[in-house]
């Protein structure tokens, strides 16, 4: 199929960006890697009257630590988060689920920003956005707000955005407390590159005696949103992170998930591979953590 007709506009500036959507009636969509909208616009599921670009504007890329936070700009290619020294050694979660992001091709091309306002279940960004409590900020002409992922993250497609805001930055919060972070990312796809149909993110930092000070889990594509286990987090803190630990943490997941059936999967294998992967992921991150 090809999409439907469509505008399109090359802004040079965010204050433009803002301008073009906000002279719309809420069918004006924004593109800059374009890996999901594209095929969605072809497919005709979505069909906006004017695409607005914003691969030009330089106010939306670029990665930054700044506030204990890892600022990331919307319009930042995936590729380059991947590589930033910065995420590197800041934000260890987002680092180890960057590589489960589609392709090489497509993270040259997508973007941090475009994945979370996208609000896909089973993406591995919005996913680590709520596990470490991730700030979205967004713009209009109207002003500047901010808001924590879990919020920002309504259901399947759906956010918090308003039709006339620009998603301008992704802040993934850094842990500064003393200790060892360990992180740990699994997910189980058809394909690798492939939506995840189910994926968990685990973040802990240990004290010098192995001991569990802090805590982040979380789970993906199996609900309409990821979903933030904080019953797993308090199961860990305080305790050091062995199997038994983690396990009894895991355990916790089913009381958070949501999942359905879909051409992909059945709600009940999702059901059941969750924990599994919680448990594998807080395993990873104890280990790492560990080894430093």
């Amino acid at each position: 199929m090809k999409a439907a007709p469509f505008a399109y506009r090359r802004a040079a500036s965010l204050e433009e960006v803002c301008a073009l959507l906000d002279e719309g009636d809420g069918d004006r969509m924004i593109i800059a890697g374009g890996q999901t909208l594209v095929p969605l616009m072809a497919m005709r599921m979505v069909r906006p009257s004017l695409l607005v670009d914003i691969n030009d504007v330089a106010e939306l890329a670029g990665i930054g630590a700044s506030d204990g936070a890892v600022a990331i700009r919307a319009g930042t290619r995936q590729a380059a988060a991947l590589t930033s020294p910065i995420v590197r050694e800041r934000a260890p979660l987002l680092v180890k689920a960057l590589p489960f992001v589609g392709h090489i091709q497509t993270r040259n091309r997508g973007t941090v920003g475009g994945s979370v306002a996208l609000a896909d279940p089973s993406a591995e960004i919005p996913l680590v956005a709520v596990a470490l409590g991730a700030t979205i900020t967004l713009r209009s002409r109207r002003g500047v707000r901010a808001i924590g992922a879990a919020e920002f993250l309504h259901s399947p497609m759906t956010t918090a955005r308003a039709a006339n805001e620009c998603v301008t930055e992704v802040a993934f919060p850094v842990w500064s407390d003393a200790g060892r972070i360990g992180a740990g990312f699994v997910e189980v796809s058809e394909r690798s590159g492939d939506f995840a149909i189910v994926a968990a993110a685990a973040q802990l930092l240990l004290d010098e005696s192995g001991v569990c000070r802090r805590a982040a889990v979380a789970v993906g594509g199996a609900g309409p949103v990821p979903a933030r286990i904080a019953a797993a987090e308090r199961t860990l803190v305080g305790r050091r992170p062995d199997e038994a630990a983690a396990r009894e943490a895991a355990a916790h997941t089913a009381s958070v998930i949501d999942p359905t059936d879909d051409g992909h999967a059945t709600a009940a294998y999702r059901r059941r591979v969750a924990p599994v992967l919680v448990e594998r992921a807080i395993r990873a991150a104890a280990a790492e953590a560990k080894a430093q």
